[in-house]
């Protein structure tokens, strides 16, 4: 009886699937499909970071607040001033339903019943076998995607001050006075400005010399202009030091130029990135190699066990849900399509989007990688603040930036920053799929007058250029 106890607590599957979020799910569909039996592991909450706790919830605040800043706006459009008052509570309770409509959705797709999900923790025991609570499970392949959390830093005194992360704050109902924001990412300033337009005095700490500091230099410096348009307080190149409070709030000390300063606020968001998930995986007892806290995947998502694969924020290639997603389902084509050429990911279309206002898109190669890569290329931008139609809009900030080989025209890459970017940015990804050049660009038919046109100006002034 014992023996057959024993057995009864083993089962195999084609693929096992650990964590249900955007790439998880991805991968699950994509073997599913293949004809695999396709297990997956998801101690839940069931739904995804996208869903809980990323994309989703945070759209649906930034929407209310990209409302209210227009409201403050009327008269410049010739409307009778309207107050808008923030009720931060009811932001939160539309916030929440539509993440329960979102998450119903996803839940629906992991009960699928061409799927076992398994609620528990996963735990390797070894490379060809998890820990599901009671249940053992072993597997052909594994896939990870197990996506992340907030990153955790050893500033001397946050802790005792206390403050919210990027997870925790989306559940604030009561709206602070002051908000210090430690981080000049794309969840800082997204964060930072919802805040600041319900009025929130916003101050942003940036270690970087610009913000968002992985792109180009004029990409931070127009959004950080923007900002500062609005009222938030910038500070860049800053060494966080220590954070202390008292009954007048918590005060946050750095170096900048070269000095102490301090800086007061009510409230406190860390948001200085975060890290992948993998606590309590035992990826040891896996072999399965860790670098620097993230899983070393190679170009066809597989670990240093060939048989492992490791997808989306867990191997912190690219945490961006598009990609985790193509990420997922490269992994499960390579798990179930042994006997042939592995897929491989081709980050030449990389994308990213930030939902500021203005917004930032960025696509492909930017200026700092040409450079340090010794690639040549040729640039051009043009303003919005001369575009006609963001001049009716009254969204003049910001700029179209392309990337062009220096002989062919081929379009290399792009960065917009400004009205509806990440809308903008999807006809250049079309066009860079097709390897198009900004010849091309120039011979597509644009409506005038639309927010589109813009990305024919540099274009243009490239083409003028080509083989000089």
């Amino acid at each position: 009886m014992k023996s057959q106890s024993l057995a009864a607590i083993r089962k195999a599957h084609d693929v096992v699937i650990i964590g249900g979020g955007s790439a998880g799910y991805a991968a699950a569909r994509t073997a599913r499909d293949a004809g695999a039996d396709v297990a997956i592991v998801d101690q839940g909450p069931l739904g995804g970071l996208c869903i809980l706790r990323g994309c989703m919830p945070t759209k649906a605040i930034l929407r209310s607040a990209e409302v209210a800043a227009l409201f403050r706006r009327a008269k410049e459009f010739g409307l009778s001033p309207v107050s808008a008052h923030a009720d931060l509570s009811a932001i939160v309770d539309r916030k929440d339903r539509l993440v329960r409509e979102f998450a119903e959705y996803r839940i629906q797709q992991l009960r699928d019943p061409r799927l076992t999900l398994y609620q528990s923790q996963a735990v390797f025991r070894s490379p060809h076998k998890i820990a599901v609570g009671d249940t053992i499970l072993s597997a052909g392949s594994f896939i990870i995607a197990t996506g992340s959390r907030p990153s955790e830093f050893p500033i001397p005194g946050l802790a005792q001050a206390g403050y919210f992360t990027s997870d925790t704050i989306l559940d604030l109902r009561t709206q602070p006075g002051s908000l210090i924001v430690l981080g000049g990412g794309a969840v800082a300033l997204e964060i930072g400005q919802f805040f600041a337009r319900l009025g929130t005095k916003v101050t942003i700490l940036q270690r970087g010399s610009t913000l968002l500091s992985e792109m180009d230099e004029d990409v931070g410096r127009a959004l950080e202009a923007a900002l500062i348009d609005e009222g938030i307080e910038v500070v860049t190149g800053t060494q966080l030091l220590r954070v202390t409070r008292n009954t007048t709030g918590k005060t946050v000390w750095v170096v900048t130029d070269g000095r102490e300063r301090s800086y007061v606020g009510q409230e406190i968001l860390q948001a200085l990135g975060r890290q992948p998930n993998i606590e309590g995986l035992r990826l040891d007892l896996a072999d399965v190699t860790v670098d620097g806290g993230r899983i070393v995947v190679d170009g066809a998502m597989r670990t240093s066990q060939p048989h492992i694969y490791a997808v989306g924020d867990v191997n912190d290639l690219m945490p961006i849900v598009h990609l985790a997603i193509q990420q997922g389902e490269v992994a499960a084509y390579n798990a179930t399509h042994a006997d042939r050429p592995a897929k491989r990911i081709d980050h030449r279309l990389d994308a990213e989007v930030v939902f500021t206002d203005p917004q930032v898109a960025v696509l492909g190669l930017n200026e700092v990688r040409a450079q340090a890569g010794k690639i040549s290329y040729l640039t051009a931008s043009y303003p919005f603040a001369d575009h006609g139609k963001a001049l009716c809009l009254g969204a003049t900030q910001g700029f179209a930036k392309l990337l062009a080989a220096p002989q062919t025209g081929e379009i290399l890459g792009a960065q917009i920053v400004g009205p509806e970017a990440g809308e903008l940015i999807h006809e250049l990804i079309a066009v860079m799929y097709y390897r198009g050049t900004a010849a091309d660009l120039l011979r597509m038919p644009h409506y005038h007058p639309t927010l589109a046109e813009i990305v024919t100006y540099p274009a243009e002034s490239i083409v003028e250029r080509l083989g000089t």
